[in-house]
């Protein structure tokens, strides 16, 4: 094979490549912003978008985020594909970051003490029979409830990050092709 390595990676650099890849995540962050100026829509749209999927991250409905962000992208009239992108602010790398944040938060909101904390709950019956009302008071509604105020920071901070972007993007491409076209111009000796 023209392309493979010449000693194989072993298991501890596999192991190092998933946790931190050799690039970094400057290349992920790269992609996705190009992902993100390169859809065709308005700046609010994909800004707003990109805020919904990332509130949408916050909360405790995993495996249903992107259906969550879309339907509120569809209600608010914001970019479809910019939400499902904003969901992938939750990852396993910010997950348990994301559920202990929230589930503090909620309890602290809520006003439960340190009586009723997860030590005394019994989370293998709870998770055993999967029943929402039963996984709703102890668990979810924590984690709901946290997940309201770190959610709207994180999207108000993405709305105006990718609405600057996205706005000086299109400037700057404005710009390039006003040049161009100023240029072609000037070589074919026409002015208009």
């Amino acid at each position: 094979m023209p392309f493979r390595r010449r000693k194989p990676a072993g298991h501890l650099e596999r192991l190092r490549a998933v946790l931190w890849p050799s690039m970094g995540f400057r290349r992920s962050l790269r992609y996705l912003k190009l992902r993100l100026v390169r859809l065709s829509a308005s700046p609010y749209s994909v800004a707003a978008g990109v805020a919904v999927g990332v509130a949408v991250a916050w909360t405790p409905f995993f495996g249903v985020h992107i259906i969550i962000a879309m339907a509120l992208a569809f209600i608010l009239r914001a970019n479809l594909v910019a939400a499902a992108l904003g969901t992938t602010f939750a990852n396993p790398l910010t997950f348990p970051l994301i559920w202990a944040a929230t589930w503090e938060l909620g309890r602290l909101i809520l006003g439960r003490n340190a009586d009723n904390a997860a030590g005394q709950l019994d989370f293998a019956a709870i998770f055993s029979h999967m029943n929402f009302l039963h996984l709703w008071g102890p668990v979810l509604e924590p984690m709901t409830v946290g997940a309201l105020i770190p959610g709207a920071i994180s999207a108000a901070v993405a709305y105006f990050s990718v609405y600057a972007i996205i706005r000086g993007f299109r400037a700057q491409k404005h710009q390039m092709l006003t040049q161009q076209v100023t240029s072609r111009k000037a070589a074919l000796g026409t002015t208009e």
